[in-house]
C-alpha cells in the first residue's frame, strides 16, 4: 500500500474509529487473489465489544463506499482487535497489559521477561519472577531502551492474591482475535463473524 494511500485511508478513519472511544492501531491492504482485503485494527483501554466493532464496520464501509477511497475493485473489510502477538511498541500497549507477563528485548541488557506492575510517563516498573524458590525482584524499563516486546501468553497466571486467573484475552463479549468482515461488493452485503 502506498503512502499516500496509507495516510488517506488513516485520516478518513481516524475520526470514525475516534467516536466510538476506540484507538485506531493499523490500517493494512493486501492482495488477496483478484480482490484486496482492507484490515482494519482498533484497541481501547476497556477492550473492544463485539457489537462496537460491528458497528464500526458497517460505518467503515459506507465511509469507503461514499469517499471511492479503495477504488473501483473488490475486497474485503476486516475490522479486528490486535491478537497476544501483536507487538507493544506504545506506552498504551504496556498500561493495557498491566499485570501481564512480557518479554521485552532491551538495547543495553538483552532480553528480560518480567511482569508489568505499573507504566508511567518514561516506561515501566516490572517484576522479575523468581527462579527455583527465589522471590521475584523489581526492575525497571525506560521506553527509550526497549527495542521489542510481546505479551507472554500464562495459562495459570496469579493474581494479586495468589488465585488462578484464566488468560482470557476477552470477556465473553469482547471480540478478541475473532473479526468481523464485510464483503464490499457482495450483492448482499453479508457479515461474518
Amino acid at each position: 500500500m502506498s503512502t499516500t494511500q496509507s495516510e488517506r485511508l488513516r485520516g478518513l478513519l481516524e475520526p470514525l474509529v475516534g467516536r466510538t472511544g476506540l484507538d485506531l492501531e493499523e490500517v493494512t491492504v493486501t492482495a488477496a487473489g483478484k480482490r484486496r482485503q482492507l484490515l482494519v485494527v482498533v484497541d481501547s483501554d476497556e477492550g473492544v465489544q463485539l457489537d462496537t466493532v460491528a458497528e464500526l464496520s458497517r460505518e467503515i464501509s459506507q465511509a469507503l463506499d461514499a469517499a471511492d477511497a479503495m477504488g473501483e475493485s473488490e475486497y474485503v473489510l476486516e475490522v479486528t482487535s490486535p491478537g497476544t502477538d501483536r507487538p507493544l511498541t506504545e506506552p498504551r500497549h504496556f498500561r493495557r497489559n498491566t499485570g501481564r507477563l512480557v518479554k521485552l528485548r532491551l538495547k543495553e541488557r538483552g532480553e528480560l521477561t518480567a511482569r508489568i506492575m505499573t507504566v508511567d510517563d518514561t516506561g515501566l516498573d516490572l517484576e522479575v519472577p523468581g527462579v527455583k524458590g527465589r522471590k521475584p525482584k523489581p526492575a525497571r524499563a525506560d521506553f527509550a531502551e526497549i527495542e521489542k516486546a510481546r505479551v507472554e501468553v500464562e495459562f495459570n497466571r496469579k493474581n494479586a492474591a495468589g488465585d488462578d486467573v484464566p488468560d482470557d484475552d476477552i470477556a465473553d463479549d469482547d471480540i478478541g482475535d475473532d473479526d468481523v468482515e464485510i464483503d464490499e461488493n457482495d450483492d448482499e452485503n453479508d457479515e461474518e463473524a
